[in-house]
């Protein structure tokens, strides 16, 4: 994990956490008489990192010098931009306000979120009503020779004719490498698994229509070129189980209801609040006679 940052991104952070009562092994450093604790750099820590559960004790010695090195210069440039008057700047005070808005809004969020509740229940419910949702799609693994014209991949054809199981994908997966202008080619034209939406339309159509360890009798044409296909297996559409859909159902229905729950309290603060729009070019203009 890189820690290290310049002055200038140290300085974004906000939030740096309040003195509290501290224990001697708390206190890492001193800056001109102002204690830096193990609290404010894990402070600093979440917001150089969001969303990661990770704190200053679970560090190794090079990190925790490279956080604490850039909090100390976070502090020595703010102590400098203090004494040349920069708090009393005007576009300073409206840019501070704002960050502190956002705070708020933030940590409010952040507590509605966490009462948002969905249950089990609530999520067999969506499970069961939205079973197409969680069938996976057909698909085949497939391997492919491309050739530059119909009858070059017909003589490739001509040579497997006749050849089953083993001996049939061991002569493939040879003239594959040997005579495929595609891509694929030194893999013996292995495509690995693949669904019918994940090939273009002639391509898929011909595969699915294989068995297993069966080939093309025909060559198929795309804008590639012209294509011998084998296909090795195949995996039937399933149904994943709720228990291992559960998770993930749970966490979109929670975050869909947090969203409709916020949308709907600003609707009602906007209605309590006295709103004037004085900025007359976000009127409706009248129509032009």
């Amino acid at each position: 994990m890189k820690i290290k940052q310049s002055i200038v991104t140290a300085a974004l952070a906000l939030g740096i956490g309040l003195s509290t009562t501290l224990m001697a092994s708390d206190i890492l450093a001193t800056v001109d008489g102002e204690k830096i604790t193990k609290e404010d750099l894990n402070t600093f820590l979440k917001q150089m990192q969001p969303g990661q559960p990770i704190n200053y004790d679970m560090l190794d010695p090079k990190n925790r010098k490279e956080l604490l090195d850039a909090y100390i210069e976070m502090e020595l440039v703010a102590k400098a931009a203090q004494k040349a008057g920069m708090e009393k700047d005007r576009e300073f005070q409206k840019m501070l306000e704002l960050a502190k808005k956002k705070l708020l809004i933030n940590a409010y969020a952040k507590k509605q979120f966490e009462s948002t509740v969905v249950s089990d229940s609530e999520a067999k419910e969506f499970y069961q009503k939205n079973m197409e949702k969680f069938k996976t799609p057909e698909q085949v693994h497939a391997r492919h020779i491309l050739l530059k014209d119909e009858k070059s991949a017909q003589a490739v054809i001509d040579q497997l004719k006749g050849l089953k199981g083993e001996a049939l994908k061991k002569k493939f997966i040879e003239l594959a490498k040997e005579k495929s202008t595609g891509p694929t080619g030194p893999k013996g034209g292995d495509l690995g698994y693949f669904g019918k939406s994940q090939m273009v339309l002639p391509f898929a159509k011909a595969a699915f229509a294989l068995k297993r360890g069966e080939i093309t009798l025909k060559p198929v044409k795309t804008q590639f070129g012209w294509h011998v296909i084998y296909v090795e297996d195949k995996k039937p559409s399933r149904v994943i189980p709720f228990e291992a859909a559960k998770a993930k159902i749970i966490a979109m229905l929670r975050k869909k209801r947090f969203a409709e729950k916020m949308k709907k309290e600003t609707e009602v603060l906007k209605k309590e609040a006295k709103i004037t729009i004085e900025n007359t070019s976000a009127k409706t203009p009248s129509p032009k006679k």
